[in-house]
C-alpha cells in the first residue's frame, strides 16, 4: 500500500469519527447521565471537524504551501475537542448527577475511545506526513 492510499484510507475514518460522533451526541436526550455533553460543544467538534476536513482534501489534491498548516492546526483543535467530550465519561459524577447509563450504540465508551483514540493517532501520521513532505 501507497503512503498516497494509507492518508486518504485514514482521512475517510477521520470523516467517519466526526461524523458518528455528530450522530451519537446529537441529542442531549439521547445521552446517557452525568456524561451528557452540551450541543454547542458538539455543534464545534462537527464544524471544526468538517473545516479540517475540507482544508486536508484540498492539501491532499495539490500538496504545498501553508496549507497542509492550517489542515494540521484544525486537525489538532478537532483532536482535542474530541478527547476533552471523550473525557465527560471518565468525570466524577456529583452527588446528585444521574449515573450513566448504556445507550443503543454501545455499554461505555468503548466505541469512542476506539474512534478518538485512533483519530489521535491518525492526526499523529498525518503531522508526519506533512513535516517530512512525504506525499508524492
Amino acid at each position: 500500500m501507497s503512503l498516497d492510499n494509507a492518508v486518504w484510507m485514514l482521512t475517510a475514518l477521520a470523516a467517519v469519527v466526526v461524523l458518528l460522533t455528530r450522530m451519537r451526541l446529537s441529542s442531549e436526550q439521547a445521552q446517557s447521565g452525568h456524561a451528557v455533553v452540551p450541543l454547542t460543544v458538539v455543534n464545534a467538534h462537527t464544524l471544526i471537524g468538517v473545516a479540517a476536513l475540507v482544508v486536508w482534501i484540498v492539501y491532499l489534491t495539490s500538496p504545498g504551501g501553508g496549507l497542509g498548516a492550517l489542515a494540521l492546526v484544525a486537525w489538532w483543535l478537532e483532536v482535542l475537542l474530541g478527547i476533552l467530550i471523550l473525557a465527560r465519561w471518565f468525570a466524577r459524577p456529583g452527588k446528585h448527577a444521574a449515573d450513566t447509563t448504556g445507550d443503543s450504540w454501545a455499554e461505555g465508551p468503548s466505541l469512542s475511545i476506539l474512534g478518538h483514540v485512533g483519530m489521535l493517532l491518525g492526526i499523529s501520521f498525518f503531522t508526519w506526513v506533512v513535516l517530512a513532505d512525504k506525499l508524492g
